[in-house]
């Protein structure tokens, strides 16, 4: 999550226009929904279920949790790096990293800042999809879920939150929510695609279990 420092930044559109952006940014999280990860978790269904060892979901969730940091992170680097002076804080409840940029001088550095997360973490995706290594590893696996869950997130319930990326993003009007959506959803489209098809992130979505059911995260048992 990240905010800028100035929270009253005013919008140069009318009610009217807000409301048919947020039908069509609405729309286009649905089609990408439809289009894209229905597909690839009915692929990975069909996929051989896979013998997890007994430490796969700590570091999993370690992957996850470093894919995360590194989104915030982004922030924090490229406020520094457009002069900003980041920091930690509080919205309602919620741990938020503010920008120490006033989005009314400088929205284009505000721009950067709001971008970073989901870039940073596009990036990592792409490099663990594209460098050569023995992939496949569960804090591999939980790096790839972090980012595109992270990216999902953002498009989808939590586009229009106050510390929401995507709602920052358009706020300075270097893109709409709607050309956001497309231009870091189809990112992860194209991601998520690749994963479904390659072997080695076998049920990465879903697994297949040995009663003809379909498993999907973590299932507790007591003994």
């Amino acid at each position: 999550m990240c905010r800028a420092q100035d929270t009253t930044t005013p919008r140069c559109r009318g009610p009217f226009r807000d409301r048919r952006d947020l039908m069509t940014s609405r729309r286009a999280s649905v089609l990408f929904l439809l289009l894209v990860v229905t597909p690839s978790m009915m692929w990975a269904q069909a996929r051989d279920s896979v013998t997890l060892s007994s430490h796969y979901w700590p570091k999993f969730i370690a992957g996850g949790i470093s894919s995360i940091l590194a989104h915030e992170a982004g922030h924090v680097i490229t406020a520094m790096a457009v002069g900003g002076k980041p920091h930690f804080g509080w919205d309602t409840g919620r741990p938020t990293i503010y920008s120490g940029i006033d989005s009314r001088i400088d929205p284009h550095k505000q721009f950067l800042f709001s971008a970073a997360g989901l870039v940073t973490q596009s990036v990592i995706d792409e490099a663990v999809l594209d460098v050569p290594h023995n992939r496949g590893s569960a804090f591999e696996r939980g790096i790839l879920a972090g980012g595109l869950g992270t990216t999902i997130f953002y498009l989808t319930i939590g586009r229009t939150g106050s510390v929401s990326d995507i709602a920052f993003i358009a706020r300075t009007h270097a893109m709409t929510k709607t050309q956001a959506t497309f231009v870091f959803g189809g990112v992860a489209a194209m991601q998520m695609v690749r994963v479904s098809h390659d072997h080695h992130y076998a049920n990465f979505f879903a697994r297949p279990t040995a009663d003809g059911r379909v498993a999907f995260g973590v299932n507790v048992e007591s003994r």
